[in-house]
């Protein structure tokens, strides 16, 4: 709708993983070399976890997109099977032919069949799983049986699991430790920080065809605190205020319009990670500055650095006592009173009528 408004030839803040618009931090870098370290020849699992929104699928769908011709890729993205279902969706995506209602043990036979065949024709067979936080155990047990067939060299399967926190949990069980000592590569991915936001968002923005600075400094730190750096919220917030700038006829995307698409956009559970994400990572760095504050004030009452600190002896002796009462209490001056008190004595005997100098009776 605002494309031809913003000069722009297509949607820059679309959810969709488009590894056109992939925008590689250091992170991303490392995360695309564990994976590419991961699918190499020895084989074996690879972990790929991230929060909701982070960009796993886009990275992984980046990674495939450069694979050799010699690949063979098989991708699941709804896990929620039991292990025969898991079985028969990786014969489909291989394209193995198999009679329906086959058994588990069937099954096996015919992938085994063509996992050898792959390999004596030097291809590479890789199985892709997403939101693999939601596998079963017993199908996570499935999966690890698959890889038993190998060579002396390698493996003659390479499975990929792309999933939430929940999937490092279930992988750090103790009913899952053999399939865990099957991770070649793991990395988790984490959410964007403030000038990586800002990056981001004029990266997409450049790749969909916009020139020039689109977004005030304001709307960009908004934007960053109600998503948390989170791309997919980013996107969806970023998206909404272009339209509201395209129909109020604005070219500047300022905090009014960012503030109210975040209203309209993250309804209670879309928007809550990115602001609590955002929120934890700003209870962290309280709580680092202060353990930093704590540590150095230990430090200057350890080592009496600043203050002459008494010894513990100097604190214990009769002397110490002594001077602080004398530093505590004021000095009595006995002659300046005595001098006081015979001015008064003086003053009452000339109102009664005797002289100074002699004695009332």
């Amino acid at each position: 709708m605002y494309l031809d408004f913003f000069g722009l030839h297509e949607k820059p803040f679309s959810i969709a993983p488009n590894p056109d618009y992939l925008f590689l931090t250091d992170q991303h870098k490392e995360a695309l070399a564990h994976l590419r370290y991961g699918i190499g020849d020895e084989g074996g699992f690879v972990l790929l976890t991230g929060e909701i929104g982070t960009g796993k699928t886009t990275i992984c769908r980046s990674m495939l997109s450069q694979l050799p011709e010699d690949a063979d890729l098989a991708f699941v993205i709804n896990p929620r099977l039991s292990p025969s279902e898991m079985l028969e969706a990786v014969c489909d995506d291989f394209g193995v032919p198999y009679e329906s209602g086959s058994s588990i043990r069937t099954l096996i036979a015919v992938i085994n069949e063509f996992l050898l065949e792959a390999y004596a024709k030097g291809r590479n067979a890789i199985l892709v799983i997403d939101e693999a936080q939601n596998l079963s155990e017993d199908v996570l047990e499935q999966l690890r049986l698959l890889t038993n067939l190998e060579t002396n060299e390698k493996k003659l399967l390479q499975l990929i699991l792309i999933g939430q926190p929940e999937l490092k949990e279930k992988l750090g069980q103790y009913s899952m430790r053999q399939l865990a000592q099957r991770i070649t590569a793991s990395f988790h991915l984490e959410s964007l920080s403030y000038q990586e936001t800002v990056d981001y968002i004029a990266h997409r923005l450049y790749v969909a065809g916009f020139r020039g600075e689109l977004f005030s400094n304001a709307a960009l730190k908004h934007i960053y605190r109600k998503s948390g750096g989170t791309p997919r919220l980013i996107n969806i917030i970023c998206d909404r205020a272009m339209l509201g700038a395209y129909t109020t006829g604005v070219l500047k995307v300022e905090f009014p319009l960012v503030e109210n698409a975040c209203e309209e956009v993250l309804q209670v559970g879309a928007g809550w990670s990115g602001q609590a994400d955002y929120e934890r990572r700003k209870t962290r760095r309280f709580l680092l500055y202060l353990g930093i504050a704590l540590l150095a004030m230990l430090a200057i009452y350890l080592f009496g650095l600043g203050d002459n600190w008494f010894e513990p002896e100097e604190r214990s002796s009769p002397g110490f006592a002594y001077h602080a009462e004398t530093m505590l209490a004021p000095e009595l001056d006995l002659d300046f009173d005595l001098n006081v008190e015979r001015e008064l004595k003086l003053n009452r005997e000339s109102s009664s009528g005797c002289f100074v100098t002699e004695r009332c009776v």
